[in-house]
């Protein structure tokens, strides 16, 4: 019998990439996700449920044990860590980077510099290899208003087209990190409900194999 799997997914534009993958998955919400105020859903699996939460809530989900599986930017998992966790599978969605950026053609300060982020410990990390004493400054949205302002001198950001960094007098500086969506799962949950999960994995494996017309990248 297959044993019942719970599966945390990010709400967004992750959602709405991963549910037409899930599909080609052989995985169908048995309601409309987009149009529900519900935070749980059944599947066309009887054993196979899916929960809609925040993305940075998702990699404490999984590594808690209350849901088994999830679906996370990797930039998440940078940030809060992927400790007891496996991370099987890039499914190649919500591509985008991580990057420092600054205002056009602005020389760093000599001594510490600031940066605003909601990335504290990517950033942390990041400038600490380098040896850049920095002071972080945690804000939550609207990232390149900081240096406008002269709150910060760099940020640390997701990064998709650039327009916004343009169209505020900013450019990128440094890649951090390329990111993209993984499936991760509960290193417990897979030593005991292994048959259900590989299951699942080899799945959605195979539907991103796929669509890209070659191999599936396995990163775990």
């Amino acid at each position: 019998m297959d044993q019942p799997i719970t599966i945390a997914l990010t709400k967004g534009r992750i959602l709405k990439e991963t549910l037409p993958l899930l599909a080609e998955a052989g995985i169908h919400p048995l309601e409309d996700i987009g149009s529900s105020r519900k935070l749980i859903f059944e599947t066309n699996l009887p054993h196979v449920r899916l929960i809609v939460i925040r993305g940075t809530d998702v990699p404490t989900y999984v590594k808690l044990g209350s849901a088994d599986m999830g679906i996370s930017g990797k930039d998440m998992l940078l940030e809060f860590g992927a400790e007891d966790m496996y991370e099987p599978l890039d499914l190649g969605i919500s591509r985008c980077r991580l990057m420092t950026a600054g205002r056009v053609g602005e020389a760093l300060p000599l001594g510490r510099v600031r940066v605003a982020t909601k990335f504290v410990n990517v950033a942390r990390r990041h400038f600490a290899e380098r040896g850049i004493q920095v002071e972080l400054i945690k804000l939550y949205g609207a990232m390149e208003l900081a240096p406008l302002m002269d709150l910060a001198d760099l940020i640390v950001d997701i990064v998709d087209t650039g327009n916004t960094l343009r169209a505020n007098g900013m450019e990128p500086r440094e890649l951090i990190a390329e990111v993209s969506s993984r499936l991760v799962v509960n290193k417990a949950a897979m030593k005991r409900k292994y048959q259900s999960i590989d299951a699942i994995v080899s799945s959605l494996a195979a539907a991103v194999q796929r669509r890209s017309g070659g191999e599936a990248v396995n990163v775990g």
